[in-house]
């Protein structure tokens, strides 16, 4: 388990022993000299499937992304506005299944006041531990590129992903020397100096540049420093995991042969078919009422069709018609790719795409078979062949089902159809491929959850 997921875990773990101890002193409090072994019996019954809804709102509201939660007062914020969002969803479920006996207004206030005191104090405590005491990952990078470059920026961007970039080992030259004096690390060119500098700095980790095979000068280096557990990280493992991304410039096709194996993957498609299928039937109940809403709306609003029908490409090159609720305005509509603060949305359209309401219909184009509801976004087939030519293993994309949300939706950035965002993308793109799994799905789902209720759609 690397540093990050360590951190993210005993946050996580802790909410989970405040939630029970919150509660424990609730019972405690409001039964006083009544309380007995089955009254604790029932509350925790019944309180521990809903702190499980607790810790998907905490999860939703950014309180386990390490970049969302480095300002106490934000922390507190984003707190308060999740436990409220629980107390309510809560006090409806109480409601829901009447067969309990716990009083809920009086319970639900008590618990949700401890919890919140607890939790903020737990979460002051473990940023000013994080902060001061625990030490982050001490590393080094064997080599330079445009990789390493980004590999850089992004660590120095983001520090609470827990790395210390101490020195490079690489010649040097006027780019590095001046990123090596902004960032603060060493640039060491004798690779007979790597042993004593990495005793030095205490180094944890190594970033290779290329693989050991390439390196016959440190070969030897290399081998006899496995007996101080240090750890070595390919560049593109790395950068993956700390971006979220795969980075285009050193992919070959000897990668995707090594790290696409589809046949691997039948069993997830299988699971992740019935999911679809179970999911988007649930959801009908749901979408329908909505849909019929939103279809008057559209007709008293502007001229036009309800629906906005495309033909898009699926899995493997094979075409359908996406559809979605109309947000653009018919008139004067040359159907080029959606920009920016579009002028061609519709007052009720800009609401439709914040809230993501305009994806709904593509329910039925997942309970076709066409598109998940995750996955790489579908693309118009003559865009396809424009940017296949212009970007290398553009095609990769469609080795899976479209998806109606997906990995580059929520990655927090804003991607134009322009070449160099459509270069951005399909790195996202990539990633979701590689390591497509039912957690990561379940996070992008969730993520789009919270990216709906927040309207920040686009």
């Amino acid at each position: 388990m690397n540093n990050k997921k360590l951190k993210q875990f005993c946050l996580l773990f802790f909410d989970l022993i405040l939630l029970f101890l919150s509660l424990k002193l609730t019972v405690i409090l409001r039964y006083q000299g009544q309380l007995t072994e089955s009254i604790q019996r029932e509350h925790f019954q019944v309180f521990t499937p809903i702190f499980l809804i607790w810790l998907i709102v905490f999860y939703i509201n950014s309180l386990y992304d390490f970049k969302k939660i480095i300002n106490k007062n934000k922390v507190l914020e984003r707190l308060g506005k999740s436990i409220l969002i629980s107390l309510i969803v809560s006090m409806v479920l109480f409601y829901i299944l009447p067969q309990t006996q716990i009083t809920p207004k009086t319970n639900l206030i008590i618990f949700s006041l401890l919890a919140f005191t607890f939790i903020s104090l737990w979460r002051i405590i473990f940023m000013s531990i994080n902060k001061k005491y625990i030490p982050g990952s001490n590393i080094a990078i064997i080599g330079y590129n445009e990789i390493i470059m980004k590999t850089i920026r992004i660590i120095k961007k983001n520090p609470q992903i827990g790395y210390n970039i101490k020195f490079i080992l690489s010649e040097k030259n006027h780019i590095l020397l001046d990123i090596a004096e902004v960032y603060g690390f060493k640039i060491i060119e004798d690779s007979h100096q790597l042993s004593r500098a990495i005793k030095d700095y205490k180094i944890d980790s190594l970033i290779l540049e290329k693989d050991v095979s390439e390196m016959k000068d440190l070969q030897k280096t290399l081998f006899n420093l496995l007996p101080t557990g240090i750890n070595y990280y390919n560049l593109i493992n790395f950068y993956e995991e700390i971006s979220g991304q795969i980075p285009l410039e050193i992919l070959n096709k000897a990668w995707f042969l090594e790290n696409l194996n589809l046949a691997e993957k039948r069993n997830f498609e299988r699971v992740k078919r019935l999911v679809d299928l179970a999911l988007a039937s649930l959801s009908l109940f749901i979408v329908i009422p909505i849909s019929l809403i939103v279809s008057i709306l559209i007709k008293l609003t502007s001229k036009g069709p309800i629906f906005f029908k495309q033909l898009r490409c699926g899995k493997n090159g094979k075409e359908f018609y996406l559809h979605k609720f109309r947000s653009m305005r018919v008139q004067g509509n040359n159907l080029a790719p959606t920009e920016k603060d579009d002028p061609r949305i519709t007052k009720l359209g800009k609401i439709l795409r914040k809230t993501r309401v305009d994806e709904l219909p593509q329910i039925f184009n997942v309970l076709k078979g066409d598109m998940s509801f995750v996955g790489p976004r579908p693309e118009r087939p003559e865009l396809i062949k424009e940017l296949s030519a212009n970007i290398p293993f553009y095609n990769a994309r469609n080795l899976v089902k479209p998806g109606i949300t997906g990995w580059d939706q929520i990655s927090g950035e804003y991607h134009s159809p322009s070449l160099e965002d459509t270069y951005k993308k399909l790195q996202y793109d990539l990633f979701y491929i590689k390591n497509r799994s039912i957690y990561l799905d379940v996070t992008i789902i969730l993520k789009t959850i919270k990216t709906a209720l927040g309207h920040e759609g686009r």
